[in-house]
């Protein structure tokens, strides 16, 4: 696995920043990185009760990748295995952490855990799989390891 140190967030406003930002597709695109994607999820989850992540999640993501001129297609943009895994590893976090801590100290924790690391999902999959056209369309099992 790769060694990297993710950056990491000082207060609870610059995760709602991000959670906002993503719903109204108004987040400046250099905003959203690895760590940005997870604090706005960690914030639908924890935040945002009224929004069903598992149907909307998809949706607000491709919506926002084309409010900055992305492009959702076969090779780039919205990736819905990557996203579902992600999404698991999140909850996995969550379903584990104490929470009593403000908001941007548990995201914290969760970029520092293997959940939160950009190569998580090599863990589960081969490049092949991960990278294909079906993976970025459409959730497909791991073919390396089962998923926690």
């Amino acid at each position: 696995m790769t060694d990297y140190r993710p950056r990491l967030f000082t207060s609870d406003a610059e995760i709602a920043h991000l959670g906002e930002g993503l719903l109204a597709r108004s987040l400046p695109r250099e905003e959203w990185t690895h760590e940005a994607h997870l604090a706005a999820t960690t914030w639908l989850l924890t935040r945002r009760p009224d929004i069903d992540v598992d149907t909307a999640l998809p949706g607000i993501i491709r919506a926002y990748n084309e409010s900055v001129g992305g492009v959702n297609d076969d090779t780039q943009g919205y990736h819905e295995t990557i996203t579902r895994l992600f999404l698991h590893g999140v909850r996995l976090f969550l379903s584990e952490a104490d929470g009593s801590e403000p908001l941007h100290e548990l995201v914290n924790e969760l970029l520092l855990s293997p959940m939160g690391r950009r190569d998580w999902p090599a863990r589960f999959y081969s490049p092949a799989r991960l990278f294909s056209v079906e993976a970025r369309r459409n959730f497909v099992p791991p073919d390396l390891a089962a998923l926690p």
